[in-house]
């Protein structure tokens, strides 16, 4: 493993709450000790230069030359002349986590809280909302009404419940899009959707255009295939039609992978006339695309959304579209679907069939029960996310001046600039203050958005409010310090 030229995938490794309360250079040295002893980091493995980790960390280089003097002193790390620095022992015993050669993703460095559980640091890493409480009254349905009849077959339904695709169907179709049960595969979560897609179309050499920002998530379920993304940037109306033909013309991709309504992370919604411009140049160069809808949400208003990028395909062109219900209902109700064409939605539903043999059942009767109610739901969800997005604007104007936004037409989170900075350094600031946010480079590795963070505000108003003071100490601490903000130990 060679970390040389790429501190910020060591900085990804660093265990949670690695700081600590005392001195920063012992942290870091018990931290990479730790990696060592884990098997993260074996025998041989380059580090970083000082002053490389010491940039991706926002810390003075004297801190982290403590940090290795004191790793070179008890045998975890060497220096060779050059070579740098190199990882000198074996673990301790303990087993990798992650396997022989570890990489760790673009969407694992931004959800690995998850797998951590609870603890003292806010995580604003994901935009995920609780439960609507719908849910109990279609489960109690459910339960009385649709238990007898469910457990009177086996139990897979690898294309879904047929009800289900029925009603998915109809809300596609009220979308704008004209759906039948045929052209719906019921998936575990939009996730899958996209999993499946990429194992349908990529191989190793493979090329996606995606849209630049990007989700994360989706760098690594597509380099898991052996694909390389090219990113296009984004105007207001989204994926730019001049640079996305160049983009088609010179790299002849596999795929197509765009986010009409809403953007994620942008929160910008695309317009009709652009998506139907996206579907004919796709549909020219013989794409598929693959539309994600799954980052839905209106913010305050019953405005008619565009129909989805599926509806403006021409005869021949081949659009996949993906949703579900996360954003409207609740990410832990595992549902998602995807709507293609006949032939296609079979071949998806056979890499289904192999996948998991279907979604649970008891999991798509819920979601077959809540669905004729969606518009409700996600107008209740509308509203709410009003107020948050007010209060969370309205506390970052007051405590953070010079943070830059513009007002997202949907979603669930803010793409905020930072005048100047580099958003990874000072992520690590504000983890040291304990709250985590998303910097710009895991959604676009092209370097273009490294000065922006993700904050999301489906948060209730008492996290936003400490979040953002925990937020505005560390941008003093940053603004103050700059990459400085500890000595290295006492002279002897």
């Amino acid at each position: 493993m060679d970390l040389s030229r790429n501190p910020e995938r060591l900085v990804e490794l660093l265990p949670d709450g690695w700081a600590g309360r005392g001195a920063l250079f012992r942290g870091l040295a018990e931290a990479l000790r730790r990696l060592v002893d884990e098997g993260d980091l074996t025998p041989g493995a380059r580090l970083p230069s000082e002053r490389g980790l010491a940039a991706a960390l926002a810390l003075s280089r004297s801190t982290v030359v403590a940090a290795y003097d004191e790793l070179r002193a008890d045998g975890t790390l060497a220096s060779r002349q050059g070579s740098g620095t190199l990882v000198a022992r074996r673990s301790g015993g303990g087993r990798r986590r992650t396997g022989h050669g570890h990489r760790q993703g673009q969407a694992e460095s931004v959800l690995a809280r998850l797998t951590q559980g609870p603890g003292r640091v806010i995580s604003l890493a994901y935009a995920a909302d609780a439960g609507a409480p719908e849910l109990a009254e279609a489960l109690r349905e459910v339960t009385a009404y649709d238990l007898p009849h469910l457990l009177s077959d086996a139990g897979y339904h690898p294309r879904g419940l047929f009800l289900l695709r029925e009603r998915i169907a109809v809300h596609l179709g009220e979308l704008g899009l004209p759906t039948s049960p045929d052209q719906v595969v019921v998936t575990t979560g939009a996730h899958q959707a996209i999993a499946l897609t990429a194992q349908m179309y990529l191989r190793p050499g493979s090329t996606v255009v995606v849209e630049s920002p990007s989700w994360p998530g989706c760098f690594d379920l597509f380099s898991a295939y052996g694909a390389r993304t090219v990113g296009v940037p984004l105007d207001e109306e989204g994926m730019r039609p001049d640079l996305l033909a160049a983009a088609l013309a010179e790299h002849q991709p596999d795929l197509l992978f765009v986010m009409p309504g809403y953007h994620n992370p942008t929160g910008r919604l695309m317009s009709a006339p652009r998506r139907r411009r996206i579907a004919e140049l796709a549909r020219q160069h013989d794409v598929p695309v693959v539309e994600d809808l799954a980052y839905s949400g209106r913010i305050g208003t019953r405005d008619a959304l565009p129909p989805p990028l599926g509806a403006f395909a021409e005869r021949g062109g081949e659009v996949l579209t993906l949703g579900s219900l996360s954003k409207s209902v609740w990410s832990g109700l595992r549902v998602g679907w995807l709507r293609a064409e006949e032939p296609v939605a079979a071949r998806f539903a056979r890499h289904k069939a192999l996948a998991d043999l279907g979604t649970p059942v008891l999991d798509q009767a819920v979601a077959a029960r809540l669905l004729p109610r969606l518009a409700e739901l996600e107008q209740t969800r509308a509203e709410s996310a009003a107020r948050r997005l007010r209060h969370l604007t309205g506390l970052l104007e007051q405590s953070l001046p010079d943070w830059r936004w513009e007002r997202p037409a949907g979603g669930s989170a803010l793409w905020i600039e930072l005048p100047g900075v580099d958003a990874g350094a000072f992520a690590q600031v504000a983890l040291r203050h304990e709250v985590e946010v998303v910097a710009g480079r895991t959604t676009d590795p092209s370097g273009r958005h490294d000065s922006f963070v993700r904050l999301p505000f489906t948060y209730p108003p008492d996290v936003l409010t400490e979040a953002v003071h925990r937020l505005a100490r560390a941008w003093a601490d940053f603004r103050r310090h700059g990459p400085a903000p500890e000595q290295g130990p006492p002279l002897v």
